[in-house]
């Protein structure tokens, strides 16, 4: 009866720890998986993909009311990939498990902020100023802008010239901010 009585109370101390790991594990890969969807979800971003698709995307951003596209517009040199330092700065999203409060396991999300990600999107021309903020708050210039091959252009394609040629303006739209904003909270509700 007494070593029944000591596994019982060896169970009791180990049951705990056994839950703590398995909740643990599950936690990790619900962790993973949203931080996935999250980078895809990013890529998949119309302002994304505008930026991915190069001097020959489409507007499809809606940003440019279709006279060019993004990367054309903002002056992305040729054969560069704009999008590289936020998605290393996304896969550096992070989990700390913490530890065990009760019956909970106290865990946080570590996610790039805004402004880490603005510092390391700088307009080519300008390099003070960010191009990803920029999409939020507004680009001047495409008045000024002509859609033409030229050697003189970074990307390839487009120029600015001295006097305007329509008059028609950047139509800000929601991307860096609203996006981590919406991750963050996701995170937040990661289900077991």
């Amino acid at each position: 009866m007494a070593l029944n009585l000591e596994i019982q109370k060896s169970l009791r101390r180990q049951i705990p720890t056994i839950a703590l790991q398995q909740t643990r594990k599950i936690v990790k890969s619900s962790f993973q998986k949203k931080k996935n969807e999250m980078i895809a979800d990013f890529l998949n971003h119309p302002v994304s993909l505008e930026i991915k698709g190069g001097v020959e995307a489409e507007n499809i951003s809606g940003t440019l009311n279709g006279i060019t596209n993004l990367f054309s517009f903002i002056g992305f040199e040729q054969g560069t990939d704009p999008l590289q330092p936020i998605i290393e700065l996304l896969q550096k999203t992070n989990l700390d498990l913490g530890r065990a409060v009760g019956q909970k396991i106290v865990f946080s999300v570590i996610l790039p902020t805004p402004k880490e990600i603005f510092e390391v999107t700088p307009l080519p021309y300008m390099p003070g100023r960010s191009w990803a903020r920029s999409i939020e708050t507004g680009l001047s210039g495409l008045g000024y802008y002509i859609k033409k091959p030229s050697n003189s252009s970074r990307s390839g394609l487009g120029i600015q010239v001295e006097k305007r040629v329509r008059k028609v303006k950047f139509a800000n739209t929601k991307y860096i901010s609203d996006f981590l904003k919406r991750y963050k909270k996701e995170f937040e509700n990661i289900q077991l």
